[in-house]
């Protein structure tokens, strides 16, 4: 049975892609979601891990799943797309196919987002957040930003690029930056036009989970 691992992103957790992760379980798939070093917790935990925790984290419950899985799906969201990103360089004869959804290799800065929440619960969610979140460790996912732009261009394994077109984390441009670095043979690009940055939780999501399902059996056949 195929495998996947799901790595969630920056201040968030298991939630942000478990629709996906239940989706694919139904469909005959084993999924596994863990929580990164120093999420779950509170402020303190968040404040003593590093982006190198972080990744890891990631890469251990990588090598847990290599034990009794030959190959991997790779599925990443936000800042568990830059993640995962680096496993499937760091891995990649036994990474079977990596999803990145809502990558940020451009995110909005703090202004530009606060320009973008139009809904009071929104901004209530977002300053509430924001605050609660140490500034070492937005330094610590900037660096992390920063550092992926070396790790695109060496991608090579069958990769499927999603983007809201309403994020209001992450600049569009991000999916068109992949699109353009990515070669074409190797990946797929699903832009999903009314979905903001929760992509696994927006109105156009099963048709989203629909789309990465025949991505990774198409890659798992052609593995």
């Amino acid at each position: 049975m195929e495998t996947c691992l799901f790595i969630h992103g920056f201040t968030g957790g298991e939630y942000e892609i478990s629709p996906l992760a239940q989706f694919l379980e139904r469909s005959g798939y084993v999924s596994r979601m863990f929580t990164l070093h120093g999420h779950g917790g509170g402020r303190r935990e968040l404040l003593d891990s590093s982006r190198r925790d972080w990744q890891l984290s990631a890469e251990e419950e990588l090598k847990q799943l290599f034990s009794s899985s030959d190959k991997v799906h790779l599925i990443g969201f936000s800042t568990g797309a830059l993640i995962a990103s680096r496993l499937s360089v760091q891995y990649a004869s036994r990474i079977q196919s990596l999803t990145l959804l809502s990558t940020p290799v451009y995110p909005l800065n703090p202004a530009e987002i606060l320009r973008t929440l139009v809904r009071p619960e929104m901004l209530r969610n977002y300053l509430s957040k924001w605050g609660s979140t140490p500034m070492r460790a937005t330094r610590e996912f900037q660096r992390l930003v920063r550092e992926s732009f070396e790790v695109y261009p060496q991608l090579d394994v069958p990769t499927l690029i999603v983007q809201g077109r309403r994020d209001h984390l992450v600049k569009f441009k991000s999916a068109d930056y992949l699109r353009q670095t990515i070669p074409p043979e190797r990946r797929q690009v699903l832009i999903m036009e009314q979905s903001g940055h929760m992509v696994c939780h927006s109105a156009e999501s099963p048709a989203m989970m629909d789309e990465v399902l025949r991505f990774i059996r198409r890659a798992g056949d052609s593995g």
